[in-house]
């Protein structure tokens, strides 16, 4: 049987992996052991049943729910450990005893705790596993720049939100197998993206062309392909193109790697963002990281809108001022065109999505009702395409 009360004194003591107590599973689970060391089984009870309901939105398991907490936990060990820097001996201590202590907690089984409460009804059960915390533990730390740490373990979509990093819980889940056509100009940003994750030098890339050609499906199923080598995205709005310098700040000594991604990119004149657009691609030394590059889309190669007017100011210097807006986009590295398909590659795009969903149709006529459908939605594009099969999927009987 599990000395309970040395039990809750060992988990009083965490310190390294103290941010875990907060954890609202972590936290009814300890308030029904103290429940059972007082002998108030009443609340014991409540807590128990709050316990395993909030175990159950997770994971059926107990130890494999105290190991996700372990892991994605960011704590100083880890911090020290993702920015290269050696720990000292005391801390490893630390590490080795939390460790050992967080999994005996792991097996603590939900039979001795229900027997310890003393109630002879139906109690909801939970399951546990023997796992080796301190091995895996290792393991995460030793491969920590492909699966991160923190917030970074568990999520590999991010924006920014008054200035901080917030998960996003449900990204779009498109993968490279989904997309069709284009595979030139996709397997140029692959190989760029490859070239980070490798840690070689790697360009910012400005995908640009017309609308659904699928430049912001490739940024997302890149992201999605790679996120277990060690990518994360970063979707940033273009008035917070400020922010870039402070993640910079925040990421640099992260041993993964981030796109910083701002989707359909485009300036009017005189607009404050072009300046800091600028100075971050050219390359200024508060503005960039060796484990970032930007990834931008835009429906237009020349990215600041220009009105006839503009061309007739009576600036000095016009043309010189021209030029530096207009070639904004050539201070990006890489510069991938997606131009709206062709007939044939139209219908190849029609084609594969139709057998991705499993749409039972003859080609014939699903080629002519593509063909129709581009004409009525303005031209052929990959978007077009997908719309269409979806709606022919979905009056499917």
């Amino acid at each position: 049987m599990t000395d309970i009360k040395l039990m809750l004194q060992r988990l009083d003591t965490l310190v390294i992996f103290k941010g875990i107590k907060n954890d609202r599973t972590f936290s009814l689970l300890v308030s029904t052991m103290q429940d059972i060391e007082r002998g108030d089984r009443t609340q014991a009870i409540r807590d128990y049943c709050a316990f395993t309901a909030s175990l159950y939105e997770d994971s059926e398991s107990l130890s494999l729910y105290l190991l996700r907490l372990v892991l994605e936990d960011e704590n100083l060990y880890i911090l020290r450990k993702g920015e290269g820097a050696e720990t000292s001996r005391v801390i490893e201590e630390c590490l080795a005893s939390e460790l050992y202590t967080l999994e005996e907690l792991s097996r603590l089984t939900c039979e001795e705790l229900i027997e310890r409460i003393g109630y002879d009804g139906f109690m909801p059960r939970y399951e546990i596993e023997p796992l080796d915390f301190s091995k895996i533990y290792a393991d995460r730390v030793i491969s920590i720049a492909q699966y991160g740490y923190g917030i970074y373990a568990k999520y590999h979509v991010f924006m920014v939100r008054d200035g901080e990093l917030v998960p996003v819980e449900y990204p779009d889940r498109i993968r490279l197998s989904q997309l069709s056509g284009y595979e030139k100009e996709r397997g140029e940003v692959i190989a760029n993206t490859l070239a980070l994750l490798r840690g070689k030098p790697a360009n910012n890339v400005l995908l640009y062309g017309d609308c659904g050609t699928g430049k912001s499906s490739t940024v997302k199923a890149i992201t999605n392909e790679y996120a277990d080598k060690g990518l994360r995205l970063i979707e940033l709005k273009k008035k917070q193109l400020h922010e870039i310098p402070n993640i910079v700040k925040h990421i640099s000594r992260n041993p993964l790697k981030f796109i910083v991604f701002i989707d359909d990119l485009s300036f009017s004149e005189d607009d404050d963002d072009f300046a800091a657009l600028k100075a971050i691609l050219e390359g200024s030394v508060s503005s960039t990281a060796s484990n970032l590059v930007i990834y931008a889309t835009s429906n237009r190669r020349h990215m600041v809108r220009e009105t006839f007017s503009a061309r007739e100011g009576d600036e000095v210097h016009r043309n010189d001022t021209m030029q530096e807006m207009l070639s904004l986009s050539e201070r990006f590295g890489l510069r991938v065109v997606f131009q709206k398909p062709d007939k044939k590659l139209y219908l190849k795009v029609v084609s594969d999505l139709a057998a991705q969903y499993e749409l039972d149709m003859p080609e014939d006529e699903l080629f002519a009702r593509a063909e129709q459908y581009a004409l009525a939605r303005g031209g052929r594009s990959p978007r077009a395409a997908k719309q269409l099969i979806e709606m022919l999927k979905g009056s499917e009987e």
